[in-house]
């Protein structure tokens, strides 16, 4: 997943020797992956108190460590494509512009306008920001959403073999050798394995933190300002009066259907693995899109089943 993400954010190079940063970006990752999943008392103590713990225990000095060694990373990578413009767009495989070029771009155009007419400013920092966010939140919920989908459908063969036929009828019937991106669009079946497995398995299950900027009332109850709301999408994802009286079973039947409707895109409340509302998660579509041709990917290519002497209740 890794590698994916890699190289939509660096282009082609990012899997080839010309690549002279991976150890180095994958050491700094690591580090920034393990500060981010690690104890911080600031999150429960959201005050004076919790930073001076957080002080303490070194919790604070790694996170600011781990953010100058990203920030100069991406200032590195960054300077590249401004500074030498023949590394863009002219990837060994001929695929484009990487993201990087894109926010690039975008940098420059926003520039020029914001001297016309004053638009909004998009800085080197903004786009740091978005390549932190990137990989720092895309990585480990693409590869844990995959793991879930694989050990749901390895879990129940016949569902297995309906996404794999499915996939495989699409793709040889194209007459070609390998998934194309082209492909997923046509697979609705695997798409439906997705979406329950996002329902069931939500890569954040409480997705991010948020805080209430003033004082509201909601169902009768009264909201102080600067608040910590935590939503909770697992459970949201298995309420029965949403789901039915077997919300906790995997069934991709549920958006299989004429009338699977429902979708995580923020405007059905009862399925919101990626949030919802101007603050929902910016990378869906990225992220869906990569597990959905990963998930493909690895049901035509291999056949799958549970090792000997595993049984399904082990999984």
């Amino acid at each position: 997943m890794d590698g994916v993400i890699g190289t939509v954010a660096f282009g082609d190079i990012y899997g080839t020797e010309q690549f002279a940063h991976k150890k180095h970006f994958h050491d700094v990752l690591d580090e920034a992956m393990s500060a981010k999943a690690g104890f911080s008392a600031e999150d429960y103590y959201p005050n004076a108190a919790g930073r001076l713990v957080d002080r303490l225990t070194g919790a604070a000095a790694r996170r600011e460590r781990v953010f100058r060694d990203l920030d100069a990373f991406f200032d590195t990578i960054i300077d590249q494509h401004l500074v030498d413009p023949s590394s863009r767009a002219t990837t060994p495989g001929g695929h484009g512009p990487d993201l990087i070029d894109v926010f690039v771009d975008l940098m420059e155009e926003r520039r020029q306008r914001r001297q016309v007419d004053g638009s909004l400013r998009f800085t080197r920092d903004h786009i740091k920001g978005l390549l932190s966010n990137v990989f720092t939140a895309s990585v480990d919920t693409s590869s844990v959403t995959m793991v879930w989908a694989m050990a749901e459908l390895i879990r129940r063969p016949a569902m297995l073999r309906k996404a794999q036929e499915e996939v495989r009828s699409v793709v040889d019937g194209g007459g070609r050798e390998r998934v194309h991106p082209d492909d997923v669009a046509k697979l609705r079946y695997l798409k439906a394995v997705v979406k329950e497995t996002l329902r069931l398995h939500p890569a954040a299950p409480l997705l991010l933190p948020r805080e209430t900027l003033r004082q509201v009332s909601i169902c009768g109850y009264d909201v102080p300002a600067k608040t910590r709301v935590l939503v909770n999408a697992w459970a949201i994802g298995r309420d029965p009066r949403s789901w039915g009286d077997r919300p906790e079973e995997f069934d991709p039947g549920r958006f299989d259907g004429d009338d699977g409707v429902v979708d995580f895109n923020g405007t059905h409340f009862e399925l919101v693995p990626f949030g919802a509302g101007r603050r929902m998660c910016p990378g869906m579509a990225m992220g869906v899109a990569t597990v959905e041709f990963t998930l493909a990917n690895l049901l035509y290519c291999f056949d799958w089943e549970l090792p000997e002497g595993v049984r399904v209740e082990d999984v």
